[in-house]
C-alpha cells in the first residue's frame, strides 16, 4: 500500500546537550588547575610546567569528553518534562562519580607520586572537588530553570494554535453543516419521511438535533475549558458519528453504509473532537455514492489501540456523469495538525497514518489514554 506522511515527526522539546557548551571553560580551568597541582611556571621549571600542562590538558579532555557522553544520554533518554526531577538528579550524580573518579586519578598522580615536585594536598582536592560540585548544581538548576521557561512559552503558543485548529476545524464543519446544499437535502429528505413514514421522520430529526447538539458543545468547551475541551472520549464521538451516519444513510439510501466495530475497553480513549465527521464527509464529498456502487465506510478499532477509518475507492469523475473534484486536503491537513500540536502534551504520541491505493482509502488514528 502507498503511505503518505503530510507531516514529520516533531523533534524532542528538550535540545540535546550541546557539544561545544564545555570548551570556552576549558583553558581557563587548564590553567587553575596547573596552579593547584605544579604551582607558577618559574624560570627553573618552565619544562616541566609544559609537560604539566599537556598531561592535565589530556586528562581534563578525557574527563569533558566523558562528561559530555553521559550528559547527552541523559538527556536524550529522560526529556520528557515529567522527568525533570530524574534527570536533574542523574545529572548530579553522574557528575559527582565521574568528578570524583577524576580526583582519584590526580591524588595519585601528584599526591601519590609528587610528579613535577607537586606540593599538591588531600585537604586542596576535597576542597576542589566540593567547590566543583556545588559549581554542577547552579549550572544545571539555572540550565533547567531556562528549559521550563522555554518549554512554558512554547506550551502557551502551541495552546493556542491548536485552540485555532479546533476552531476553524469546527468552522468547516458547521459551513458543511449549514450549507443550503446540505440543508436542501436533509429537509428534502424528512419531507419525504413525513408523508411516507412519520415514526422515521420523527427519529430523523432527533438524530439531527444530536448532530447540531454535539457540534455546540465541542465548541462551547474547546473554548472555555482549555487543554481538556480539546479532546473527547472516544464514546461521544462514536454517538455523535452514529447521528450523522443516520442522517446520510436516511439521504443516500442504500448507496450508503457505515459499520461501526469498536471494542469496549478504548471507549474512554480521547481524540480530537469532530475528527470522525471530518474523515466521513471527505469520503462522502469524493466518493460515487449509487444503490448499485453503495459507499462503505468501516470505523474499526485494532489490536495495537488504534481506531481505523477505512471507505472503499470510487473516486468521482467526469465518465461517471459526477462531478470532478479534487482533494484539497484541507481536512485531512486540520486532523495531523491537532495531532502534531497534541505532542507537545503527550510525547511519544504518533501522528495519524494516512494509506490509500486502487481499492481503498485508509486512516489510522491513534487513541490518547
Amino acid at each position: 500500500m502507498k503511505k503518505r506522511a503530510l507531516f514529520e515527526r516533531i523533534p524532542e522539546k528538550i535540545p540535546s546537550v550541546n557539544r561545544w557548551a564545555y570548551v570556552p571553560g576549558t583553558a581557563v580551568i587548564l590553567m587553575l588547575f596547573n596552579y593547584i597541582t605544579v604551582g607558577k611556571p618559574l624560570a627553573g621549571n618552565l619544562a616541566s610546567y609544559f609537560q604539566a600542562t599537556l598531561l592535565n590538558g589530556s586528562v581534563l579532555a578525557l574527563v569533558v569528553w566523558v562528561q559530555m557522553q553521559v550528559a547527552g544520554y541523559i538527556a536524550g533518554h529522560y526529556s520528557d518534562v515529567r522527568q525533570t526531577l530524574v534527570r536533574v538528579a542523574l545529572s548530579i550524580c553522574a557528575h559527582a562519580v565521574v568528578s570524583g573518579v577524576f580526583m582519584l586519578a590526580v591524588a595519585w598522580i601528584y599526591i601519590g607520586n609528587k610528579l613535577f615536585g607537586s606540593t599538591l594536598t588531600v585537604h586542596t582536592l576535597v576542597i576542589v572537588y566540593v567547590v566543583n560540585l556545588g559549581a554542577m548544581v547552579l549550572a544545571t538548576g539555572l540550565r533547567e530553570t531556562f528549559r521550563a521557561l522555554r518549554r512554558w512559552r512554547q506550551h502557551e503558543i502551541n495552546t493556542e494554535r491548536l485552540m485555532k485548529e479546533n476552531v476553524n476545524g469546527q468552522l468547516e464543519s458547521l459551513k458543511a453543516q449549514i450549507s443550503p446544499h446540505f440543508l436542501f437535502n436533509t429537509l428534502n429528505s424528512l419531507s419525504a419521511l413525513i408523508g411516507e413514514d412519520p415514526e422515521k421522520a420523527e427519529q430523523f430529526v432527533d438524530e439531527m438535533a444530536r448532530v447540531y447538539r454535539y457540534l455546540l458543545q465541542t465548541n462551547h468547551s474547546s473554548v472555555n475549558e482549555g487543554d481538556f475541551g480539546q479532546l473527547t472520549t472516544l464514546k461521544k464521538e462514536l454517538s455523535f458519528i452514529e447521528s450523522y451516519g443516520h442522517l446520510l444513510k436516511t439521504r443516500y439510501g442504500d448507496g450508503m453504509k457505515l459499520y461501526i466495530h469498536v471494542e469496549d475497553c478504548f471507549m474512554d480513549s480521547l481524540i480530537p473532537p469532530l475528527t470522525l465527521q471530518l474523515l466521513v464527509e471527505n469520503a462522502v464529498k469524493h466518493n460515487v455514492i449509487r444503490a448499485s456502487r453503495p459507499l462503505t465506510i468501516f470505523i474499526l478499532s485494532t489490536v495495537e489501540g488504534k481506531l481505523m477509518i477505512r471507505n472503499n475507492l470510487q473516486k468521482k469523475n467526469l465518465t461517471t456523469g459526477a462531478e470532478n473534484i479534487e482533494s484539497t486536503h484541507v481536512g485531512l491537513n486540520n486532523i495531523v495538525t491537532k495531532y502534531k500540536l497534541l505532542t507537545e502534551y503527550r510525547p511519544g504520541l504518533p501522528l495519524p497514518l494516512i494509506e490509500s491505493n486502487h481499492e481503498f482509502f485508509t486512516v489510522t488514528l491513534p487513541l490518547i489514554s
